[in-house]
């Protein structure tokens, strides 16, 4: 924001050096990008950050030297003249789209004769380096950059049925902007129209055929509050940007438009003659949105900024800064209303204490200050994901970051939940990769092709991220967190290392799969995981047509697995266990069971009827073919028996395995090879 040295005295006195005011205005959040003369006037370039729109205009700006220095703010009373015929008999204003434009104020002059604007409004303009168009459209940009506020002038006599429909654009409506460029209209863009065609592109540019020129007799003053979201989207849409659009974009202050629209008129009276129509046309939501107190309680000041400010002075600053004091009974706090220029940005007490600290002075905080600290705690979740990170890298895998960001190919690879529509953004900056992730194996597989095309083959990555499945704001469900594991070990190994993970966070977790169709998954090899019985996510090997899309060169077996039931069946609490001091004695099993037996079937069956002195069960190997039956399948299994106070014999071992033997044979029909 540039601001003129001598413009800024008509609301201030400045009496102090400019070096002094630059230096203030930086300590207190404006931060000085650069001064400049202009001819006998000095412009600053000040770094307005976008919670203060309020300071993008003189009187913003000047409110802040006002406070920062006590001296008085003088606002131009803005003054008008009216003739008893109303503004209503002349036209009118309707809104369509309210959710785009709140609120609209028009105001008719009739009379106006345009030509060359003052030296003095051309001096103001040019030292903010803008050029003089005509007195009427040189009045506008002044009222905008006097106070922040955008407004348009119309040429009256060029609006088809004289009147302004506020509405969304047609599909394949096109204006001419007042650049003399073409632009296309979307119907999500809000614009201004008159009876028949659109003649301006709502907070951002108004149309050529009813620019002001030197023919023009009567003038619409249109002043508007337009929503921020949607002035935003359309300048990145149209690639075209506006002092208009990055205010509207930022926020106005929707109390000033009435007055905004008096001071352009009044300067239009004053310099270009013609008689104003008495009160303006309002449109859309006349009541204005009503600050919520916020409490200060004055203990905080201290404990945050680690220096005592004195309650009264507390008061004093946010008093001057605009806000209401309320409830001053109490030594202990206040409540105090934001002004309606700071709606934005004054929500919260570390907020009031924030504008307190600015205006007091950072500079009066001592370098040594003793502020209380209070260590902080890793939550529950960094600690579970801290042991993702010890785990995952223990087995041979890096971790990866990729972006949240895909392409349709990429989004393609994988994507389980084939009925759900991807989130798309519409950007410049985003036109090729413009899908939001549903999944993390995607980006996993592109970035194991990377590796191969740089000589890494066989990269074993992970990554802990969010994936997005639907635009609900706020919601666990809407945006989860997920562990993606990609890899070229087989299916079973993947699967050893989920269940170690499982187990590092839960020495008693149970691991157990499902077979589950998922296209990209080889048929039959791939399942759902299931921890503590409840579902985990999906793992499996991804079928040759896939990784052939984007050439990679070898097989490759994938995980992923819902963060949050990791984190709500974690136990990291350490469990003591005794050291074995006895041996343990081995035995193999050679089972042949029914095809539709699975290994958890087994593993629970075992785990019964060994008793107490079962210490470990593991699947040593499967086979099917030669003297194996069709439909059947055999399994070996690994028995490893250990007592905790002696030395086992072969017969308590002998008596365990026929008990196994026994409850394998009889439910589940097995036959032992």
């Amino acid at each position: 924001m540039i601001v003129s040295w001598d413009w800024l005295k008509e609301y201030v006195s400045l009496d102090m050096p400019l070096e002094d005011l630059t230096h203030r205005l930086t300590m207190s959040g404006l931060n000085l990008e650069g001064v400049e003369p202009v001819g006998n006037d000095t412009a600053i370039d000040l770094e307005v950050t976008s919670n203060r729109p309020d300071c993008l205009g003189h009187i913003g700006v000047a409110r802040e030297i006002a406070v920062l220095y006590g001296k008085e703010l003088k606002i131009p009373s803005a003054a008008i003249a009216e003739i008893p015929q109303p503004t209503a008999d002349v036209t009118s204003v309707e809104i369509e789209c309210a959710e785009l434009c709140p609120r609209y104020f028009a105001r008719v002059i009739q009379g106006v004769k345009v030509g060359p604007s003052p030296d003095w409004l051309v001096s103001r303009l040019a030292s903010l380096g803008i050029a003089s168009i005509n007195n009427v459209v040189d009045i506008t940009n002044y009222v905008l950059m006097e106070c922040g506020q955008p407004l348009h002038a119309f040429d009256f006599d060029k609006l088809a049925g004289g009147r302004i429909l506020v509405r969304q654009a047609r599909p394949g409506e096109k204006i001419v902007a007042i650049d003399q460029r073409e632009y296309p209209l979307s119907q999500e863009m809000c614009i201004i129209a008159d009876a028949e065609n659109p003649v301006a592109i709502g907070g951002v540019m108004g149309g050529l055929e009813t620019e002001i020129s030197d023919r023009t007799a009567n003038v619409l003053i249109e002043t508007a509050e337009f929503r921020p979201l949607s002035i935003r989207n359309t300048a990145r849409k149209l690639n075209l940007h506006s002092d208009s659009s990055y205010r509207f974009e930022r926020g106005v202050d929707a109390a000033q438009l009435d007055w905004a629209s008096r001071r352009c008129c009044e300067l239009i009276q004053q310099i270009a003659g013609g008689e104003l129509l008495k009160e303006p046309v309002i449109a859309g939501d006349r009541k204005l949105r009503e600050a919520e107190p916020i409490t200060l309680r004055f203990a905080q000041v201290p404990r945050i900024l680690g220096i005592d400010v004195p309650a009264d002075e507390s008061k004093e600053i946010l008093s001057n800064l605009g806000l209401q004091v309320q409830n001053t009974a109490s030594d202990d706090s206040a409540d105090f209303v934001p002004p309606s220029w700071r709606l934005r940005d004054l929500k919260r007490e570390i907020d009031l204490i924030e504008e307190v600290a600015r205006i007091y002075g950072y500079e009066k905080i001592p370098d040594n200050v003793e502020v209380p600290l209070q260590l902080s705690r890793r939550t529950h979740s960094d600690r579970v994901a801290s042991r993702v990170r010890e785990v995952l890298p223990a087995s041979g895998f890096y971790e990866a970051i990729t972006l949240s960001f895909v392409n349709r190919e990429t989004f393609e690879l994988f994507h389980p939940e084939k009925d759900m529509e991807p989130l798309t953004v519409d950007h410049s900056s985003r036109r090729n990769e413009n899908m939001l992730r549903q999944s993390l194996i995607p980006s996993l597989m592109q970035s194991r092709r990377e590796n191969e095309r740089h000589g890494t083959f066989d990269a074993e990555l992970f990554e802990l991220g969010r994936v997005y499945l639907s635009a609900e704001p706020g919601s666990q469900a809407a945006e989860p967190a997920m562990l993606g594991i990609v890899g070229g070990r087989s299916f079973a190994d993947l699967k050893g290392v989920v269940e170690t993970l499982a187990h590092s966070v839960n020495s008693e977790a149970e691991v157990t799969v499902s077979p589950v169709a998922v296209s990209e998954f080889v048929e039959g090899r791939g399942a759902e995981v299931f921890l503590n019985g409840q579902s985990w996510g999906l793992i499996g090997e991804i079928d040759r047509a896939v990784s052939d899309r984007i050439d990679l060169r070898d097989a490759v077996v994938a995980a992923e697995l819902r963060v949050s039931v990791l984190e709500e069946q974690a136990n990291l609490l350490p469990q003591y266990r005794d050291i074995a001091k006895y041996p343990a004695i081995a035995r193999d099993l050679n089972f042949v069971f029914g095809e539709t037996v699975t290994w958890h079937q087994v593993d629970e069956v075992v785990r019964e009827s060994a008793g107490p002195l079962l210490d470990d069960i593991r699947f040593a190997g499967q086979y099917r073919g030669k003297q194996i039956p069709a439909g059947k399948k055999s399994y070996v299994v690994t028995l490893q028996y250990r007592s905790p106070d002696r030395t086992l014999t072969n017969e308590e071992v002998d008596g365990v395995q026929s008990a196994v033997i026994a409850a394998c044979e009889k439910k589940l029909d097995a036959t032992l090879r």
